[in-house]
């Protein structure tokens, strides 16, 4: 009898694991195809939505023709990138930014969204996250990892006098919000990791880890010199005194 009840608690926990397992698998995959499928669906109407009736497909055909709006999406934006490449899309740009400066409260706004997307998009110095760094937040003795940002404003650094970097503590599993701090460069430690292996250390709270150490990349006098992950965690004195060895130049 005994024998038979531990078969059918091991039969069961086999299942359970395999479900568990199951479900891990099965639902990352999922979420992403159906906020991918979501996403398609609403660009693919509100663009459709902005068709004259007259040209609309669905008014000679009998049915819809899926991704059209989104297909005249991609093509807008290639078309607007060609125009800005060439001469007449650069004067245009000057012209309506020149227009857009002179309407107050417009203006304001114009401009810290192009910052933003000019940062989040672009690439080396408009980098949104230059490099991925450690830093001890919020107190000392815990570490978070943080991203070099951009440099420090001249009026911030002239009231300190140990030289600043402005780093990104994203919040997990959100990274989209997150603190701005200005961290002495000799408290920050630099990590061999590029910055989409950090972020996903960051959404995953931890689990998803590099499956390899890369050997230590050769960093311009722009940004700290590297510290290798695959080392032991120092202690705190000997941070202290290693960290002046990593500065970010």
């Amino acid at each position: 009898m005994n024998k038979h009840q531990n078969t059918s608690s091991s039969t069961l926990q086999t299942l359970k694991r395999y479900l568990l397992t199951g479900i891990l698998v099965t639902a990352p995959v999922a979420i992403t195809f159906y906020l991918a499928i979501q996403l398609f669906l609403v660009v693919d109407k509100n663009i459709l939505s902005l068709i004259p009736e007259t040209y609309h497909p669905a008014t000679y055909l009998p049915y819809g023709l899926p991704g059209l709006g989104v297909l005249l999406l991609l093509l807008g934006l290639i078309f607007i990138g060609w125009l800005t490449a060439h001469w007449v899309g650069r004067t245009m740009m000057a012209i309506g930014d020149y227009l857009i400066a002179k309407m107050p409260i417009i203006s304001g706004v114009y401009s810290t969204f192009r910052k933003i997307f000019e940062t989040l998009f672009g690439a080396g110095q408009n980098a949104a996250f230059r490099h991925p760094v450690l830093i001890e937040y919020p107190r000392k003795g815990l570490w978070t990892i943080a991203f070099l940002t951009g440099p420090v404003y001249d009026g911030i650094q002239d009231k300190v006098e140990d030289e600043l970097v402005s780093v990104y503590v994203p919040t997990t599993p959100n990274p989209t919000s997150g603190f701005l701090i200005y961290v002495p460069q000799k408290d920050v430690i630099a990590l061999n990791l590029s910055v989409d292996e950090a972020l996903k250390i960051v959404l995953s709270t931890g689990i998803v880890n590099p499956e390899k150490s890369r050997k230590p990349a050769n960093h311009s006098s722009s940004s700290t010199k590297t510290a290798s992950s695959s080392q032991k965690r120092p202690s705190h004195q000997t941070v202290a005194s290693r960290s002046t060895a990593h500065k970010v130049k």
